[in-house]
């Protein structure tokens, strides 16, 4: 009995260090490694692990910080950088989080596509596209597609887009 309690919190202790390095070699070097590589993304600080750090389905993506001298498009193209990164990674769903805090969640599908068109997509059309394929955290869709004519749909789109980032992060500093 009194050896059962020595192995067992060591192999509790070995099993939790085993999925913290998993979660930081396949995903957390990675981001690191997109915000080294770019010297703007400087004061943008994320922590990515799969959900619960051991369903390799969802990928949750937690913005921590962000500095007062970061833009909403500074964000944005940190989390495209990313999902260039691992765009040969496949996930149901992609929640992004802010300090731990569920606040959108995107189709993996979605976010492989971002991943894939990152290098040649023009950057406008992205971001006046990206909120209307957010859905909030109890699974309904977070932002409209607009019709209508061109300048209305693109003036709401962009005014989406600017609100999708004050309910991520901004609202909350």
């Amino acid at each position: 009995m009194k050896k059962l309690f020595v192995i067992l919190p060591i192999a509790v202790i070995i099993i939790c260090g085993a999925i913290w390095l998993w979660n930081y070699l396949t995903l957390q070097q990675e981001m690191d490694s997109v915000i080294n590589k770019d010297y703007r993304n400087s004061g943008i600080d994320v922590s990515v692990h799969y959900g619960s750090y051991v369903n390799p389905n969802e990928l949750v993506y937690n913005l921590t910080n962000v500095t007062g001298s970061k833009s909403p498009s500074d964000v944005f193209r940190v989390l495209l950088q990313f999902a260039e990164q691992i765009k040969e990674k496949e996930f149901t769903a992609i929640m992004l989080e802010h300090n731990g805090k569920l606040k959108f969640i995107i189709d993996g599908s979605y976010f492989n596509e971002l991943g894939r068109e990152y290098s040649f997509q023009n950057p406008v059309y992205t971001m006046r596209t990206f909120p209307s394929n957010l859905k909030n955290p109890d699974g309904t869709q977070a932002y409209s597609n607009w019709t209508g004519g061109l300048l209305g749909v693109v003036n709401e789109q962009l005014e989406d887009f600017n609100n999708f980032h004050k309910r991520w992060y901004i609202n909350d500093y």
